[in-house]
């Protein structure tokens, strides 16, 4: 389970460079269909993050094609050292005054963006290595298989209600969204070493679904690719249940999702299919050694509509090969 205590700064468990500690805030004003990410990446054992700031309401293929993109990869770390409390050198500013329910984000770059929101969780947090939150893991659980990669060693999942406003060259708007945030520890290489499409949707207070799915993307761009779950959760007035199996099918544009298609079940047997169309696309590097393919989708669960973030990782090293499978004509 998650305690207060995993707000802050984790303890490495060695001295290897690549340990590593996220933050990751993303929400969106449906009307303008702007997607916004605000993410923190620290390396302790070598006192420096990684933070990238993005907003996006349309379909591109390059970061420097977004509205805004601002990646900085040599921030040092503030000291003392705090992750419920710290400010860094790109104009972020991050404060938990109640830990793991309450956060307050800041960003100004003194020019074309700035914004301010509070995050107030819906929920208590998701904790994939917990058996008693996560069915998946559950039924592993005689294998003692409880990781998903060392990225992930840590890690929780939280949907939550973001209030506040962000002007971006002039136009400023209000935020109000129900979204997905999440925090991570662990040994982090330079390199992504897996896929996953990490994704949500959004459908009020009441209801939302998070999930992580694993994918293979060896046909190509624009291959369409069946969505295997390894976790997630739906959020139901209030009641948190982890889904117990899941399956997808993503329709793509290159490696940008521009359909999903979902079928979930959750620990208590309930069941629940879920469509998404995409309304933006953007390339977001989180850091150098991986490919976030990020779209936010409008979904539709029965006659409710609602919207969430697709993000499906894939290695620069892997994407080369596949390009290069692609042009020799192997795929």
């Amino acid at each position: 389970m998650i305690d207060d205590i995993d707000a802050d700064f984790h303890t490495p468990t060695s001295n290897d460079p690549t340990w590593t500690e996220t933050n990751f805030f993303g929400f969106y004003v449906p009307e303008a269909t702007l997607n916004v990410g605000v993410y923190a990446l620290f390396r302790p054992n070598v006192g420096v993050a990684i933070s990238t700031i993005a907003a996006n309401s349309r379909f591109v293929q390059a970061p420097w094609q977004a509205d805004y993109w601002d990646a900085q990869h040599h921030l040092p770390i503030p000291d003392p050292r705090n992750l419920r409390d710290y400010q860094l050198a790109n104009g972020l500013r991050v404060s938990s005054p109640e830990p793991n329910r309450i956060w307050d984000v800041e960003f100004d770059n003194g020019e074309d963006l700035s914004l301010g929101f509070r995050y107030t969780a819906l929920s208590v947090p998701f904790d994939i290595h917990d058996p008693k939150q996560d069915p998946v893991v559950a039924a592993r659980a005689e294998d003692g298989v409880f990781a998903w990669g060392e990225a992930y060693a840590g890690h929780f999942d939280q949907t939550g209600h973001f209030e506040g406003e962000i002007t971006l060259r002039g136009k400023t708007y209000p935020i109000d969204c129900v979204s997905t945030m999440d925090h991570s520890w662990g040994l982090r290489s330079e390199h992504q070493g897996h896929t996953m499409s990490w994704l949500h949707a959004h459908f009020s207070k009441d209801l939302a679904f998070h999930g992580i799915f694993d994918f293979d993307p060896t046909g190509g761009p624009d291959a369409p690719t069946e969505l295997r779950l390894e976790h997630g959760y739906v959020l139901d007035k209030g009641t948190l249940r982890g889904l117990a199996s899941g399956r997808g099918r993503t329709i793509r544009n290159g490696f940008f999702a521009t359909a999903v298609e979902l079928e979930l079940v959750d620990g208590d047997g309930r069941e629940y299919e879920l469509q998404g169309i995409g309304r933006t696309s953007f390339p977001w590097q989180a850091g150098p050694g991986t490919v976030g393919y990020n779209v936010l989708a409008e979904w539709r669960y029965g006659d409710q509509r609602g919207w969430g973030e697709i993000q499906d990782f894939i290695g620069p090293r892997q994407l080369t090969r596949i390009y290069s499978d692609h042009a020799a004509g192997k795929a």
